[in-house]
């Protein structure tokens, strides 16, 4: 099979390597790609919102399968103009991604359907959300309703605080039309863990758990990053947590879907808070987590290539998932300055001692390659290094022995990753 991947990211490097294992995958593109995903893939350069020169760069190289990695392209419907070009395609229609792309759809969606999350209430009116928070109990979490690259979201301690929050995300509009609308939700407390899952329209089946850290400094804290690295599995999802939200959760939301007419075939990642009150929604990604498929993926059995095309063809019940019993921890070498501003074009050294290294493996996010052939930073995350180990513990001391070997100028990484697993 000839195989095209939409991205450019650590998430795509890890389905590009993934991929590549499945004896049916011949010929792997990836466009627009990066140089780490050049080992395993033809990059090609259009980017991944040129929905017309992908769909005809499939046609043109007879492109089987297409598998998009990225949430923006399929918020705008992606896979609605690969259908209607007779292109087949693995990822949710538009009117199905809407539970990503829209963060009051989904809590509206939960409310309907008595699916666990937070209370929540709506905003398209800033003037009404201010009056909202000068009754409500703090701390309090304020999400811009559109995607915002994972950093949309602002925990508020005080009401000075949330009148501060409600003018950044609706009134300045720092993340752009994302703020157009606002949810105002209460503020949990408990585990953070992420369970991505593949879904053919009426089956699911969850992969392993995982757990992100969003926070850019060590402590969880600093600003919302896109993710600085993560660990599977997470010990703190128990066989019960998982019986209730294949119950309460998983399934529900897609019969949910569904009944709205609006059937989701792809990956639904579930991030979920483990409060004391159980399991509940904290959002719904329409895509692979990044970094959490650097974790999943590489402890995954299955040809990853037959389980799309089981999603696509609403045969997912015919698959049992199967990963093996270890554990992964990713670490994310970013630039200094990241998520705000950071330099780029810094040589990347080191990266040859850890190639072909049993149970490490680099994914890159933000790099490319110079006139002189060498790899180079192009980005805020540049990589992420990850490895296994038979747990948790022994994971993690070897992904930062492996960290240690790569070196770029200001390349900042946190120290803490996995460190709960130290609690469980």
């Amino acid at each position: 099979m000839k195989i095209l991947i939409v991205g450019s990211g650590g998430r795509e490097h890890a389905i590009a390597w993934k991929i590549a294992q499945s004896p049916k995958a011949e010929k792997i593109y990836c466009a627009p790609g990066n140089a780490g995903i050049g080992e395993y893939a033809e990059c090609v350069p259009i980017g991944a919102m040129e929905f017309e020169k992908l769909a005809a760069f499939a046609k043109e190289k007879e492109i089987d399968l297409t598998v998009v990695g990225m949430d923006d392209p399929l918020v705008s419907g992606i896979v609605d103009v690969f259908e209607a070009q007779g292109l087949r395609v693995f990822g949710p229609r538009k009117n199905a991604a809407i539970l990503e792309g829209s963060k009051a759809f989904s809590k509206d969606l939960m409310k309907k359907y008595g699916i666990p999350t937070a209370a929540y209430e709506n905003f398209d009116d800033p003037e009404k959300a201010l009056a909202y928070l000068e009754t409500a109990d703090f701390p309090i979490v304020l999400k811009a309703d559109g995607l915002a690259l994972g950093k949309g979201v602002l925990i508020c301690n005080t009401l000075e605080e949330a009148k501060d929050g409600v003018k950044e995300i609706m009134l300045d509009k720092h993340f752009g039309a994302a703020g157009n609308r606002m949810v105002i939700e209460e503020f949990m407390t408990g585990r953070e863990v992420s369970v991505l899952s593949f879904v053919d329209g009426k089956t699911i089946k969850c992969m392993t758990s995982a757990q992100d850290h969003k926070r850019a400094l060590d402590g969880d804290q600093g600003l919302n990053t896109g993710g600085m690295g993560t660990f599977s599995p997470s010990p703190f999802y128990t066989k019960e947590i998982d019986e209730f939200c294949q119950k309460h959760i998983y399934q529900p939301t897609v019969d949910a879907m569904a009944a709205e007419g609006r059937p989701f075939k792809g990956v639904i990642f579930f991030g979920l808070m483990l409060t004391e009150k159980g399991p509940k929604v904290l959002e719904y990604n329409a895509r692979f987590g990044d970094p959490e498929a650097q974790v999943v993926l590489p402890r995954m059995k299955n040809d990853i290539v037959e389980v799309f095309e089981a999603c696509i063809d609403g045969t997912l019940d015919q698959i049992e998932l199967q990963f093996e019993d270890n554990a992964a921890v990713c670490v994310v070498l970013a630039s200094g300055g990241y998520p705000v501003s950071y330099g780029k074009g810094y040589p990347i050294e080191g990266l040859d001692s850890l190639k072909g290294k049993e149970g490490v493996y680099v994914f890159h996010a933000g790099t490319k390659l110079d006139d002189a052939g060498r790899f180079v930073t192009n980005g805020g995350r540049v990589l992420g290094v990850t490895a296994t180990g038979p747990d948790l513990k022994a994971a993690r001391a070897n992904a930062y022995e492996a960290v240690k070997q790569v070196t770029f100028e200001k390349a900042y990484c946190r120290s803490d990753i996995g460190k709960a697993i130290d609690e469980a």
